[in-house]
């Protein structure tokens, strides 16, 4: 096996369709809009919710519409990132960029609902 074929391996296995975030936690993600160059979520996370590990294989546009406090996993159960341990955070109405987000789980840790349009680029 050549290094191509192993690269393709590794990205066919970190961005398996199985954990597309439509598959593996669609009770989390809602798809507003979806053609062959853009795909908009909804996603939303209850305070206490813990999100499956799923990815995001699209960079994309992000529109809070709600914030909390969250942590988020990788697919192993270790803690990536504790909103909590930095001293600013996103308020609603923000927009900010996202590249592709690996296999991870998010929980919400707040006591309010984070919500998130996300505008994904296909291209």
């Amino acid at each position: 096996m050549n290094q191509d074929e192993k690269t393709k391996g590794a990205f066919d296995k970190e961005w398996s369709d199985s954990l597309d975030a439509m598959v593996a936690a669609p009770e989390h993600h809602e798809v507003l809009l979806e053609n062959e160059r853009v795909r908009v979520l909804d996603s939303r996370i209850k305070p206490g919710d813990t999100v499956p590990v799923h990815t995001h294989r699209w960079a994309s546009v992000l529109y809070i519409l709600g914030t909390s406090d969250f942590i988020r996993y990788d697919p192993e159960g270790n803690v990536v990132f504790d909103s909590r341990s930095i001293e600013s955070s996103i308020e609603a109405g923000t927009v900010t960029w996202s590249g592709p987000l690996s296999a991870h789980s998010v929980r919400n840790v707040g006591e309010t609902e984070i919500r998130v349009i996300s505008v994904e680029l296909k291209d």
